[in-house]
């Protein structure tokens, strides 16, 4: 299957993930859509502590590794036994080196943690422009929360040769919405687009039929799809 051409389109340093779950089975090429903006640290602590709930969250949830700059400070936040859950390996790997215990892992997007969760209130840390279905969520089962936004996912300016890449590559990672803002015009129409959660599918879907889910667990049953498409 080396004629298979495999863009992943995460930040440098964040696709080891998805190589390996490609592995030999085709070409991969790394062709980064995004970068991150990060909050300093002062604002981020003032909008944790000024939190009705500092000192009383039974529940953290990480909704990425990159709010590691900010973890300590969450901590501080949290009462004796409160669990804490993460989105990713990387993110579980990330918590676990602060000491913190990872109750529940999703291996798609953080609305995964949201059954998982059984007393409140609950700290989130996530992304300047991120989704607020976990939040909802929650709310929906009477557990209250507090959004802390960390970062910000800001769209790459694609270069010739990546949008050479991208034309030509028949799989394409898609990590986020913000992701596929860059790349939907760009992506050939017969390229598969596999992406780690229905949030993400549901806005490539729309102007993109060729698309599964396909992170994690559900990396080769969508394989299997797309090779079987193409025999």
């Amino acid at each position: 299957m080396n004629d298979v051409l495999v863009a992943l389109t995460r930040e440098s340093g964040r696709n080891e993930p998805l190589r390996r779950w490609v592995d030999s089975r085709a070409r991969v090429v790394e062709v980064p859509l995004t970068f991150t903006r990060y909050r300093s640290v002062d604002d981020v602590a003032n909008d944790v502590r000024t939190s009705r709930h500092f000192g009383q969250f039974h529940a953290l949830v990480a909704t990425s590794s990159r709010v590691e700059p900010y973890v300590d400070i969450a901590a501080e936040s949290l009462i004796a036994g409160s669990m804490s859950y993460s989105v990713g390996a990387r993110t579980t790997a990330m918590l676990e080196n602060h000491g913190l215990s990872v109750a529940y892992q999703s291996t798609g997007t953080s609305v995964e943690v949201a059954p998982r969760i059984e007393q409140g209130p609950v700290l989130i840390l996530g992304a300047v422009n991120g989704r607020h279905e976990l939040v909802d969520l929650l709310r929906s089962r009477h557990l209250e929360s507090h959004f802390v936004r960390c970062y910000e996912t800001r769209p790459v300016v694609l270069d010739e040769e990546a949008v050479g890449t991208l034309r030509n590559a028949n799989v394409v990672f898609i990590g986020a919405p913000s992701a596929w803002r860059v790349a939907r015009e760009v992506i050939a129409r017969d390229a598969w687009v596999l992406v780690p959660g229905r949030t993400t599918l549901n806005v490539v879907r729309s102007t993109h039929q060729r698309s599964l889910v396909g992170w994690g667990g559900d990396f080769e049953r969508a394989w299997r799809v797309v090779i079987d498409s193409d025999a």
